[in-house]
């Protein structure tokens, strides 16, 4: 169970999935902010006009700002499409917020693993990489004053 979950997590913490996910969530989103203006704007437009040419009353008597009383039966739904916004804003927000915390504990766990990588030994003399414990340099022969060892730092216990 644990080598499943472990799994899971090294495939969400993947940029593919993630990226996959924002843009689905934002994707819909977007729809909500079409669909509302779609419905709310453009939809009662096409209806005042085709209600004006097919002789209905005149755009002025009829077009009241103010009041937002039905034209010749139309309403303009403002409140639906300003609603989308707020809500993709919102859910834009939250996403950034959700994806900066993921880039910032993938950075602590790189971070991590590169602390923990042993760097390989060193010549003092060639710079070349000598095995752990070697006496003496496979490269250049010279002998090394102190065993070879990697260079993490010595972790002591209490």
């Amino acid at each position: 169970m644990k080598k499943l979950l472990d799994e899971f997590k090294e495939f969400i913490m993947r940029g593919n999935a993630l990226d996959l996910s924002v843009g689905v969530v934002i994707g819909s989103a977007f729809t909500a902010i079409v669909n509302g203006i779609v419905s709310g704007l453009i939809t009662p437009l096409i209806g005042l006009v085709v209600g004006l040419i097919s002789g209905g009353t005149d755009l002025e008597s009829s077009m009241s700002v103010l009041d937002w009383a039905p034209i010749n039966g139309v309403t303009f739904s403002f409140g639906s499409v300003l609603s989308a916004l707020i809500t993709f804003l919102i859910t834009g927000f939250v996403l950034f917020l959700i994806v900066k915390a993921v880039n910032t504990a993938q950075r602590k766990v790189v971070k991590k693993e590169e602390e923990l990588e042993a760097e390989a030994p060193q010549c003092p003399y060639c710079k070349q990489e000598v095995a752990e414990g070697a006496t003496r340099c496979p490269h250049c022969t010279s002998e090394l004053p102190e065993p070879a060892r990697s260079r993490l730092p010595e972790i002591t216990t209490a």
